[in-house]
């Protein structure tokens, strides 16, 4: 797993994804905290964390568009399918991968957090809470989008794709307004990510918060692997 990880770290940083996501990133999220911060005179970076939830839906899939399908596409997923490691590894190296660009990124926060307490004291409870959220967000982001790379050969299709499910997890919310059935608006609420994610911008810590973002990192692996699998034995 660390020979694959160390490759896809590599790929990232040696081509222009890395540059290019975090430039994007940090050009958001700095614009946010001066427009909320600064300009607005706020201590709290909890607007800047919520504003970013759409921006991180649409980078994320740009960091994992590439996982598996350049494999596939580049005929190079049949080498990787049958090297020395297990299909779980292979998954984790990638996944691990793309995680940590993600997690790269997001220290901006604490760069932040560092500059306001030049000013006035910062609430660190709230950041630090919030900035774990956000990570965990991600993480579960980054599964789901390593299972749309490993179902197509095409970066672009799993980029798209990765970017309409991220529209869609932040209109679940909006979809639960419309529909009158309430077993289908417990399940909206239930899986819906805003919520979740809100939580920890307010520094509340709930397990039961953690657990559904780990949760569906898991699962959404577990798919990965699966898929890997019957590729390997067709």
């Amino acid at each position: 797993m660390g020979a694959i990880l160390k490759r896809e770290l590599s790929a990232y940083f040696n081509s222009a994804i890395a540059y290019v996501v975090m430039a994007v990133y940090f050009f958001f999220s700095g614009y946010f905290f001066y427009a909320i911060c600064i300009e607005g005179n706020m201590s709290s970076l909890s607007y800047v964390y919520s504003n970013m939830f759409v921006i991180i839906l649409f980078v994320n899939p740009i960091i994992t568009m590439k996982t598996f399908a350049e494999e596939k596409r580049q005929k190079t997923d049949q080498a990787l399918l049958t090297a020395p490691a297990s299909l779980t590894e292979i998954v984790l190296g990638k996944f691990l991968g793309a995680f940590i660009l993600f997690a790269i990124c997001c220290c901006i926060f604490l760069v932040y957090a560092l500059v306001i307490s030049f000013f006035t004291t910062p609430d660190w409870a709230v950041i630090l809470c919030t900035f774990l959220g956000i990570l965990l967000l991600g993480a579960a982001l980054t599964a789901i989008n390593v299972f749309i790379s490993v179902l197509t050969e095409s970066v672009i299709i799993a980029a798209v794709a990765g970017m309409g499910i991220g529209l869609l997890i932040y209109m679940m919310n909006t979809f639960s307004n419309y529909i009158s059935i309430n077993w289908i608006n417990e399940i909206l609420g239930k899986i819906d990510f805003v919520n979740y994610y809100t939580n920890f911008t307010y520094g509340l810590l709930n397990i039961t918060d953690i657990v559904f973002f780990l949760s569906v990192t898991g699962l959404f692996l577990f798919f990965t692997v699966r898929v890997l699998e019957k590729r390997r034995w067709s």
